[in-house]
Order: structure tokens, then sequence, then C-alpha cells
């Protein structure tokens, strides 16, 4: 288990990656599911912040959670 928590935080990267190309497009419907790849990111680096005690990693991924959640409803209404 120790491992495959060790291994986590490179999915957790190319999913942020991900989500950033998908930020940047102009349909909503790619913007809205970038910000839940953004949201999948934040909870693969919370729990492997919480792993190694990284505890302003799992601060700033929270906060930033918060701003995705509102990246989804501000495009939804645009959709």
């Amino acid at each position: 288990m120790e491992g495959l928590l060790d291994f986590l935080q490179w999915p957790a990267m190319v999913v942020s990656l991900y989500a950033a190309f998908l930020i940047g497009s102009k349909k909503a419907g790619k913007r809205v599911f970038g910000f839940w790849m953004f949201i999948l990111s934040n909870v693969l680096w919370i729990i492997w912040g919480v792993h190694d005690e990284a505890w302003a990693l799992i601060s700033l991924q929270v906060a930033l959670m918060a701003m995705n959640v509102r990246g989804i409803f501000k495009n939804e209404s645009q959709g």
C-alpha cells in the first residue's frame, strides 16, 4: 500500500495537466469537465498529502477545490 500511495503523485500530476488543458477550451462543456478533472486531481493530491503529511499542500488543494466548484457553477450558467 505504501508504494501505491507514493506512486499516487504521478496520476495526480497527469490529471492536473489534462484538466488545465481542458480549462482552456472555448466550449463550456469541456471547461466544466476540466473543472471536474481538477477536482479529481485535488482529491488525489489530498490523499497523497495526508500520506506524506504535507499539510500546506492539503490546505491548498481544499482551497483550489472550492474554486473549481465555483468554476463549474459559473460555466454551467453560461452553457
